[in-house]
């Protein structure tokens, strides 16, 4: 088999658990929070609620996932995962209350951890050199697919009610599992693992911004629906739309940040991507009375940045670490993971403090998101292994 015949298979199953695990399984809710919220399975601050479990069982995916991939192989892990993606949209179904939602939506977030952690490295292992930029902008743009994909999905799937659009969702994993397993990548366990000998080199540059990124990430990535709908009156059509902007401008981003990031160095595109992510929380904060031209703005550019970025870091994992950077890559989505799963509890304890403001957590993702854009003008010009 060719090098070329070789990459597609393995970025574009990875890409298919990353759309599964990040972009359905997290993604696909920000269009349901709405929606459960008007039919009474849960309140405004219990939908943001829900969102921060889905980031805590992210962190544990995370955690747990470079072993599990040891212990069950890499095809195992994924197997395993994206039946529990299926499970939880099928539980979930239910109307059995917060708690209940709440174990479930943690699952979910749980198999997307994993998914996240496993499958990106395992298909820059069987990749070829000289095309792993390439095949990282690939895998990471399932990302936005799943949220472009969640966008259009949803709103004809809340047609027929809540509990149909999540078994309706899980029918759609299911078919994208079906789909991509055969073509899981398989690389050896070691890949997973430190070289030995190898100390894994410093990159406070790389993981102080990805943490400031993420943490700046959770209003839009938990309220955007939420403000739309119910802080600025907008209507399904509306809502849908954002979010496939969003989708959108997360694949250009995802796919862009791999390519850019090749050609002028990770630190450069890390400052590029960042500028774009606090701009797009000042879009979101923008009047009611601008109209819905501030949130048009403001979701694509959230897509592109927030999750454009994670392209952009794993390009910077590669330029630091080498061998290694699949061990800095589990060490930077672990981080990531944490500081959602913290970001999330405390802005869902903010929302309701406010009395449901949005400019309150909107606000505060703003001030992080700066935060990680000075970290990032702090850093040197560019990557190396002693940086």
């Amino acid at each position: 088999m060719t090098a070329k015949a070789k990459l597609h298979p393995a970025a574009l199953a990875a890409g298919a658990c990353l759309l599964s695990g990040i972009g359905l399984a997290r993604f696909g809710y920000v269009p349901m929070f709405p929606a459960m919220v008007e039919a009474g399975w849960v309140g405004g601050a219990g939908g943001g609620l829900l969102g921060a479990y889905n980031f805590a069982g992210y962190l544990l995916g995370a955690l747990l996932g470079r072993r599990l991939g040891q212990r069950l192989g890499v095809p195992g892990a994924l197997d395993l995962c994206m039946g529990l993606l299926v499970l939880s949209f099928l539980a979930c179904g239910w109307q059995g209350g917060l708690a209940w939602l709440a174990v479930w939506r943690g699952l979910a977030g749980f198999g997307g951890g994993v998914l996240m952690a496993v499958s990106g490295p395992a298909a820059q292992a069987v990749v070829p050199p000289a095309q792993r930029g390439l095949a990282g902008g690939v895998l990471t743009s399932g990302v936005g697919g799943g949220a472009a994909l969640g966008a259009v999905a949803v709103p004809l799937l809340l047609q027929g009610g809540v509990a149909l659009a999540w078994i309706g969702m899980a029918a759609l994993v299911a078919l994208i599992w079906l789909a991509a397993r055969p073509y899981w990548p398989n690389p050896q366990v070691a890949t997973l693992a430190l070289p030995r000998g190898q100390a894994l080199p410093p990159a406070w540059w790389l993981l102080g911004t990805y943490v400031l990124s993420a943490a700046g990430m959770v209003p839009p990535m938990v309220y955007t629906a939420d403000l739309a709908v119910r802080g600025h009156g907008a209507g399904a059509v509306l809502t849908g739309l954002l979010w496939v902007l969003f989708g959108l401008g997360a694949v250009a981003g995802t796919l862009g940040g791999g390519v850019l990031a090749g050609r002028i160095g990770a630190m450069p595109a890390v400052r590029l991507w960042m500028a774009f992510q606090v701009a797009a929380l000042a879009a979101a904060l923008a009047p009611a009375g601008w109209g819905n031209w501030a949130l048009l703005l403001a979701a694509p550019l959230s897509g592109f940045s927030g999750v454009g970025l994670t392209a952009v870091t794993l390009a910077g994992a590669r330029e630091v670490a080498g061998p290694a950077s699949a061990v800095l890559w589990a060490r930077a989505t672990v981080l990531y993971a944490l500081t959602q799963a913290c970001t999330g509890f405390l802005l869902a304890a903010l929302f309701r403090w406010s009395g449901d403001q949005h400019a309150a957590v909107f606000g505060a993702g703003l001030v992080l998101s700066a935060m990680g854009l000075a970290v990032a003008l702090l850093a040197p010009r560019r990557a190396s292994p002693s940086s």
